[in-house]
């Protein structure tokens, strides 16, 4: 699967090392623009890469010059000489990436590369968009969950978007588009002592607010035709993973003007990141030690997905986390 781990902004000419799934990798770009990302050693001395520099389009190793190629090959030992033929066992494993919506994408798993990474369709360049990125200290299932959730609104943000005490949680509606992609509807009120009721029972007004996410990091929030915010969950390790919060704005259709708008809004959504943060940070790590209710629906829809991809969950719960969670 495609995993976005990056801001494309993030990486230019000069290299970038980060840890995404516990893998330690190096990002740069070679003298036509294009994307590499290899693994973050050299294979003689084991300096970061990430701490060189980039040399006529490859990677230089700070340490002894060695350059590096977007393939992981060593093309250069400067102590032997530039006519050296280097050997084939001098290099390092390169890794798969791609760049869409303004991410980089990692191909992550065994199975052969499979088309391109998906991004919201009704997203194009007409928006604009301010981009705010922080690290959490909880694992990636814990935050993806909490903008999942749909009951916490009333607590937590209950002076921003949470509003209102509407307590009661009716539904919430999942609809699954296919076997990576869901919307969800949210129907609380305030509870004057009614009855709860079960999704089925509900009616979807598709002109209405909605929220979606695409398996496996990426969210979000379909304010109106013209005010989205966006979030990618990039898990760094089993316990850490970093948030990439973006506000999409195609107000006015005016880029300059919209990317205004967006930069002037963010800091409000960074306020309401940070109430889930201060209480998410709080949870235990291990989501199967929870026991969930009817208004957790998409939470549990996206567990389905997430235990079903058994070398991803493996890697934040070891092999028992393919058994069932209560």
């Amino acid at each position: 699967m495609w995993l976005a781990v990056a801001s494309s902004k993030e990486v230019s000419a000069r290299p970038v090392g980060v840890v995404r799934l516990g893998k330690e990798i190096v990002f740069w770009r070679d003298t036509t623009g294009k994307l590499n990302a290899v693994k973050d050693l050299c294979v003689h001395r084991k300096a970061r890469l990430s701490a060189g520099e980039v040399v006529n389009g490859r990677i230089q190793c700070p340490f002894h010059g060695f350059e590096y190629d977007g393939t992981g090959r060593v093309k250069l030992i400067p102590a032997l000489g530039r006519n050296h033929q280097v050997e084939e066992r001098f290099a390092i494993e390169a890794y798969t990436v791609t760049e869409k919506a303004g991410m980089i994408w990692l191909w992550v798993g065994e199975n052969n590369l499979q088309g391109e990474p998906r991004f919201f369709d009704d997203i194009d360049e007409n928006f604009a968009y301010a981009e705010f990125k922080e690290l959490w200290r909880v694992p990636y299932p814990r935050a993806v969950e909490n903008q999942l959730d749909v009951m916490h609104l009333p607590f937590i943000h209950k002076t921003t978007i949470g509003r209102g005490n509407r307590t009661l949680v009716n539904g919430p509606v999942v609809k699954w588009i296919d076997e990576n992609e869901f919307f969800f509807y949210v129907f609380n009120e305030i509870d004057n002592g009614q009855k709860v009721k079960k999704p089925e029972e509900l009616n979807i007004d598709l002109s209405r607010v909605y929220l979606e996410f695409i398996f496996p990091n990426t969210w979000q929030n379909h304010i109106t035709n013209s005010i989205r915010v966006v979030a990618f969950f990039v898990p760094v390790d089993e316990s850490k993973t970093m948030i990439y919060l973006r506000f999409y704005v195609r107000a006015t259709k005016i880029k300059w003007l919209d990317k205004l708008i967006a930069t002037t809004g963010m800091p409000f959504n960074k306020k309401v990141l940070h109430q889930d943060k201060r209480v998410v940070e709080t949870q235990e790590h291990d989501i199967r030690r929870d026991m969930l209710v009817q208004g957790d629906l998409p939470i549990t829809e996206f567990r389905k997905r997430f235990f079903k991809e058994k070398n991803f969950a493996e890697f934040f719960y070891g092999r028992s986390s393919v058994t069932k969670e209560r």
